[in-house]
């Protein structure tokens, strides 16, 4: 799968001038609600992407504690599921092992793209997987508290948090969806909770885009509502930098 063009924005015009800034995020803010996620690229050396950010909220810190992370392959990781390594991840929402409320974006912008195969951000629109289910059965969603848990990866640097949720949430008139294929305890004889984490693979695994970086791409998405993931790679300098935004 590849990006869908609908949702890239470019930093310039048809005349390879820089766009204006107030264009630049008109266009941005249009493109995020319609679709979920924006990809912008053509970013000049000037752009900066935290003050950018910050007028989407607050920035709030990563498991880690970081508030503008790193994302880079760490040594004697890659055995584990992590974010911090070179393997593929797993369809999944950011902030279901916490207990409070998940952030509502997630921004990722490139230092250094990975060079050879792999390395792209993947993304599936989590209303494709929710249209599977009827009134009835999200109403299961909204009302049923699950355990979820954290990923190995996080454990290994001492972060073990647990958490109890529903996978939907009404939050202020707007709709939370919490999903892991991996980190949802499905209760024994729940099989709807089975039918979302299985579909919501296969849909995943059919219909995802994925976004290969170039250098100070940016990508945002909503995290409410967008399952993530990436492709694994080889390559050990891949680079981007990291925020949770709060809504």
């Amino acid at each position: 799968m590849t990006k869908c063009p609908d949702s890239v924005v470019s930093c310039v015009d048809m005349n390879g001038d820089e766009l204006a800034e107030g264009v630049l995020r008109y266009a941005f803010r249009q493109l995020l609600g319609n679709n979920g996620y924006v990809h912008v690229v053509d970013v000049p050396e000037s752009f900066d992407h935290v003050a950018f950010l910050r007028e989407l909220g607050t920035f709030q810190p990563t498991p880690t504690g970081t508030v503008v992370g790193d994302v880079k392959p760490e040594w004697g990781m890659d055995d584990v599921n992590h974010g911090q390594n070179r393997g593929g991840l797993q369809p999944h929402t950011e902030g279901y092992e916490f207990r409070g409320t998940p952030p509502r974006y997630l921004a990722l912008w490139c230092v250094r793209p990975a060079e050879g195969r792999g390395g792209e951000t993947t993304m599936l629109d989590g209303d494709r997987v929710l249209a599977e289910f009827d009134e009835s059965e999200r109403q299961h969603f909204l009302e049923t508290v699950y355990q979820w848990k954290s990923t190995e990866g996080l454990a290994r640097r001492g972060v073990v948090p647990t958490a109890e949720h529903p996978v939907l949430e009404e939050r202020d008139g707007e709709l939370i969806f919490r999903y892991s294929t991996s980190y949802l305890e499905i209760p024994e004889g729940d099989e709807l909770a089975r039918r979302l984490i299985d579909r919501g693979g296969a849909l995943y695994e059919e219909n995802h885009i994925a976004i290969r970086y170039k250098k100070r791409d940016l990508v945002v998405w909503d995290n409410w509502r967008m399952l993530h993931s990436r492709n694994a790679f080889e390559d050990p300098q891949r680079h981007l930098k990291r925020v949770q935004i709060a809504g």
